[in-house]
């Protein structure tokens, strides 16, 4: 089944990608894309939900192949965490002398997006401000905006700080709040770092989240230990206790729950979303953006305008010809001029025509004198 490229769920709804915890459909009659996630199949680790973000020493001291091994021990806790949505959702932050995002807890839900991400991570290469990183981990990173689920929901939060030297600001203040606001802190010390500024960041009891590994050569090998440690720690009754049980989860507004990329409006429902569009827009293949589509609305003849319909944003408006103006109605027109004549004129019965009144009086009094010339001769 994961080998499938196609797989007809009913005439008009396809699967368009193989089984992963990231699962897309396409409606055809609808024309709309709904994005479905399953529970990722069985992994070496049972741990239970958790949100875990990676907080990475990138300081000059770090030299490109000791940083190697640093990608290389993320992806391998990934790669045996319970990745998911509603099971373990994963972050990645670098600092050096400023801290910098490299993915959220909300931006990937699959293995391979997180591996693309953390390999394509440019060291900063300055200094090693861990107070202004673990600031940033409580501040930003562990945020609903950015992906963490509510502390109601009782979700662990675990940061995992890996680091090669002594901090060049305090950590003491600023770990214990991070602590106080439920972050459960693992301070990973390779070869040069300070023992004491690790005690200072880690979680109680100490001997459980403290780790101070020889040398970049061994930290894999303890990735693996680290790895059993967090599968052993973290209630496995968070995990979906089958495959498909909780496929269609209630209560969950996945658009914001996740990063969702709609150009224009997301719909939650249940365990999925979907992208919609704004009118006199249409959804395109890849289920996220919108383009315009040109609808000819007066091509039907059912607009109802008396003299022209025009085309506007996938409705229409009618327009009068010259001479005329639109109805309260906006479909029929009426004549829109009308004549009117100089003060010492008057309209004629044709609308049109206009006579002086000076002459008319002047015609009348000349007849009227003629007139009584006529009697009196």
């Amino acid at each position: 089944m994961s080998t499938l490229s196609e797989q007809r769920f009913s005439p008009n709804l396809l699967l368009l990608k193989p089984l992963t915890p990231l699962l897309k459909f396409y409606d055809r009659n609808q024309r709309t894309s709904f994005t479905f996630f399953f529970p990722p199949p069985e992994t070496k680790c049972k741990t239970g939900a958790l949100d875990i973000v990676f907080v990475i020493d990138s300081s000059r001291s770090v030299r490109p192949y000791e940083f190697e091994t640093m990608r290389r021990f993320m992806i391998d806790i990934i790669h045996n965490l319970d990745i998911g949505p509603n099971a373990t959702r994963v972050g990645v932050i670098q600092y050096s002398s400023q801290v910098q995002n490299i993915f959220s807890l909300k931006s990937f839900f699959t293995r391979a997006e997180m591996e693309k991400a953390i390999n394509s991570i440019v060291p900063l290469a300055q200094g090693t401000m861990t107070g202004l990183a673990i600031q940033y981990a409580m501040n930003v990173a562990f945020t609903v905006q950015n992906g963490a689920r509510p502390l109601h929901r009782k979700i662990p939060r675990v940061a995992v700080i890996v680091t090669d030297g002594r901090p060049q600001d305090r950590v003491t203040e600023v770990a214990a709040q991070a602590r106080a606001a439920g972050i459960e802190i693992y301070a990973v010390g390779v070869q040069r770092a300070d023992m004491n500024s690790l005690r200072a960041m880690a979680s109680p009891p100490l001997e459980e989240h403290v780790f101070l590994v020889e040398s970049f050569d061994l930290i894999q090998q303890f990735g693996k230990q680290f790895q059993d440690k967090l599968c052993e720690y973290y209630n496995p009754q968070h995990i979906f206790p089958s495959q498909y049980e909780n496929l269609f989860l209630s209560g969950v507004d996945m658009c914001t729950e996740l990063d969702h990329g709609c150009q224009h409006t997301c719909v939650s429902i249940p365990s999925s979303f979907y992208c919609q569009c704004k009118p006199g827009y249409k959804l395109n293949a890849d289920g996220k953006t919108c383009a315009s589509k040109i609808i000819d609305a007066c091509a039907n003849q059912r607009h109802g305008c008396e003299h022209q319909c025009v085309n506007s944003q996938g409705t229409f408006i009618c327009r009068c010809q010259t001479g005329y103006q639109l109805n309260q109605d906006k479909k029929t027109c009426i004549n829109g001029y009308y004549c009117r004549c100089r003060d010492g004129f008057t309209l004629q019965e044709d609308g049109k025509t206009c006579q002086g009144t000076f002459y008319i009086w002047l015609a009348v009094a000349m007849y009227a004198l003629i007139l009584s010339h006529v009697a009196h001769t």
